[in-house]
């Protein structure tokens, strides 16, 4: 089994459903020892979330794979100490409770760094860990809303719209991750530990992009506007015979190769439509143009003729032509099968981050709750079977 490129970096994950863990995930999956910490005989909340194989949660086994699972009560004393012990010995602690809630058990990160001045304690939280709104509860549909980028998702005269996934939370995730990634480079340099502090409400403003930009520099909030490109245009998804396709002009090359497709010169001479600025201004008009042409051919044999032209198009396929796309399911492995004790032959989410000389491989299915109980305590702590069953049966493993 080869080393991935974070071998040796340890982390504690105290977090639990998904913007913690998809963090952990992600530094899991790069080679890290994750060891995924849960409340004993409960465990994570997203054991509890559908759907189910066996009986076991595929929303957690997709997010926990290649993770080392313990079972610790930290509201004991002895799991505080306990915790404290694994602190000596971990690069990175990451937890994803409400703002002072590890303060409260005595385990903040103003008490870890004095039991190990390097280490890396990664925190998400709805709000941050400081601000005004800092001990507000804060979940993945209160950050799209809150950030903005509900107000701008949906059809002009629509409801503002959350997005069909998580977003909220797989950006905090993200961001995380790679504030993480930084603390550590600088740990290895300086020795330093870091409190790293993201905010799911940060991490959606943050990919906003545009959408602040066009307020900040013109004062006009922007609005729902379907699939359209504020910047350009046509970059935006047209009906087809049998569905819906993308077009994405990016740039004045583009739509003159698309108006030779449609074998439409004339639109290159249309006042409406001869710069971008112009394109955008009169979208509405351009798109039915457009449509009158895509009704005519199915989604593939748009895309088809599109790409041969140069044009960037794609369908909006549906989940089950994304898992089955020979590219994304197939070259680029975006669906890995692994073997999962309780639930079986499962197929889960594969990594989108690839290396040309380290493998992201997917090694391990999910732990099972307190299944690496014995190693971990035992390997890590020194602690014999009879400790751990002396713990277990007290209920702080």
């Amino acid at each position: 089994m080869s080393k991935g490129l974070l071998d040796g970096i340890v982390v504690l994950d105290l977090t639990r459903v998904l913007a913690g863990p998809y963090c952990s995930m992600l530094l899991a999956d790069m080679g890290a020892t994750v060891i995924k910490i849960e409340i004993p005989r409960k465990g994570d909340d997203s054991r509890a979330f559908g759907p189910f194989l066996n009986g076991e949660s595929t929303y957690y086994m997709n997010l926990n794979r290649n993770k080392l699972g313990v079972t610790l009560n930290l509201k004991t004393q002895e799991g505080k100490e306990i915790f404290k012990e694994m602190v000596k010995k971990g690069d990175v602690v990451l937890e994803n409770y409400r703002p002072g809630t590890m303060e409260k058990l005595g385990l903040g990160y103003d008490t870890l760094k004095e039991i190990n001045p390097s280490i890396v304690y990664g925190c998400i939280s709805g709000f941050g860990h400081y601000g005004p709104y800092s001990q507000r509860a804060g979940y993945d549909i209160i950050a799209q809303a809150m950030g903005g980028l509900m107000s701008t998702t949906g059809w002009p005269g629509g409801k503002p719209t959350r997005t069909g996934t998580a977003m909220g939370d797989v950006l905090g995730g993200l961001g995380c991750a790679i504030g993480v990634l930084a603390a550590v480079i600088n740990k290895m340099k300086t020795g330093e530990g870091q409190k790293v502090d993201v905010a799911l409400v940060d991490s959606v403003v943050s990919s906003l992009e545009i959408i602040t930009q066009i307020y900040l520099a013109s004062g006009r909030i922007p609005e729902r506007i379907g699939n359209r490109y504020e910047s350009a245009y046509p970059y935006d998804s047209f009906k087809a015979k049998d569905g819906d396709v993308i077009i994405g002009c990016g740039n004045q090359k583009l739509f003159v190769l698309l108006c030779e497709a449609m074998e439409m010169p004339e639109l290159l001479e249309d006042d409406r439509f001869k710069e971008n600025t112009d394109r955008v201004k009169n979208n509405e008009a351009l798109k039915m143009i457009i449509e009158e042409w895509t009704s005519q051919f199915g989604i593939d044999e748009i895309v088809d003729m599109l790409l041969d032209k140069g044009i960037p198009s794609c369908p909006i396929n549906t989940i089950d032509r994304v898992v089955k796309d020979p590219h994304i399911a197939g070259a680029r492995e975006m669906f890995v099968e692994v073997e999962h004790p309780v639930a079986g032959k499962m197929k889960i989410t594969g990594n989108h981050i690839k290396f040309d000389q380290k493998k992201v491989d997917i090694k391990v299915p999910a732990p099972t709750l307190g299944q690496d109980n014995y190693k971990i305590y035992g390997e890590l702590l020194g602690l014999s079977e009879q400790d751990i069953d002396s713990y277990i049966e007290k209920g702080v493993f």
